[in-house]
């Protein structure tokens, strides 16, 4: 029998999103496939193989890739006792299976989940989190990504991110060595290979924007889930507002380093503030979270 589902409170609108989403991306993959094999007959074989594996490694290998590139470490019960207390009441709350804990060494105050689904799923705290939030800020942060772990979507922007990065190394390699050159400029071939380069970064800018949409819209459903199934939105508003004045105070250069990481933080390295950078932001505003916790405590109140 298969398990029942958390207690997390449900998001149509999250899970609408993620399904057009999916839709959208698994159509651009299937023309942008079909641009590569009309442009390149005779090594249809290849180029199957090539990005079927590439697909597969994406979905078996990105989850650990990503907690390994943020520097993820498996911590015990024995090594970090209050973090595992936390992640244990949390799973008490939601009624689910508790994932792997771990634990980044960094000054950044950050946490993230990844994983493709429950029985892979690792929920990571760094340093500089554990260190500056109080108990209840902190279950605030950790309900917040364990919603992520409940509602898939960690999964979801993994697969959704695939096309885009395949995109992007095909543009760069026409940019560097070139298709231009391989063919006569007066061939049809050698004309559709010219456009390669540009539908490319066609397929790139589109599923860039689409994952960025779902990006903003999946924290927004987190905050909201964590803040009723904790009972207290005013803990993650304190957590996010202190997260948020801390990262001020963080070098910039470790910032940078966090920075390609953004859409699996609780919150960004760098927060957007002009109207075109938050359009290709990962995350809403803090002004945008603050004010749904606040309606939310409201609501809770009456």
């Amino acid at each position: 029998m298969p398990r029942a589902r958390s207690r997390y409170a449900p998001d149509r609108g999250l899970t609408g999103r993620m399904v057009t989403t999916m839709f959208l991306i698994g159509l651009l993959y299937v023309v942008f496939v079909g641009v590569l094999l009309a442009a390149l007959r005779g090594s249809w074989p290849i180029i199957l193989i090539i990005t079927g594996g590439l697909f597969i490694a994406q979905f078996w290998f990105s989850d650990r890739i990503a907690a390994y590139g943020m520097g993820a470490r498996e911590v015990t019960p024995e090594q970090a006792p209050e973090l595992h207390g936390t992640i244990d009441r949390i799973c008490a709350l939601a009624d689910m299976p508790k994932p792997k804990v771990a634990i980044a060494e960094s000054d950044v105050p950050n946490a993230f989940a990844t994983g493709r689904s429950e029985k892979t799923a690792l929920v990571c705290a760094t340093t500089g989190l554990l260190r500056r939030l109080e108990p209840e800020e902190l279950e605030g942060v950790l309900a917040h990504e364990m919603s992520h772990v409940a509602h898939r979507d960690v999964a979801v922007m993994t697969i959704a991110s695939f096309l885009g990065v395949l995109a992007g190394i095909i543009t760069r390699i026409a940019l560097w060595g070139g298709f231009a050159r391989s063919r006569p400029g007066n061939d049809p071939a050698g004309i559709l290979l010219l456009l390669i380069p540009l539908i490319s970064a066609v397929v790139y800018a589109i599923s860039f924007l689409l994952t960025r949409l779902l990006s903003r819209y999946r924290e927004l459903s987190a905050d909201r889930a964590a803040a009723l199934l904790t009972g207290r939105p005013s803990a993650l508003a304190s957590a996010l507002t202190k997260v948020s004045g801390q990262m001020a105070r963080i070098p910039t250069e470790d910032l940078r380093k966090a920075e390609p990481y953004n859409a699996f933080y609780f919150m960004p390295a760098f927060s957007a503030t002009e109207s075109l950078g938050r359009l290709f932001s990962s995350h809403p505003t803090l002004e945008q979270r603050l004010d749904q916790l606040s309606r939310i405590s409201t609501d809770l109140s009456r």
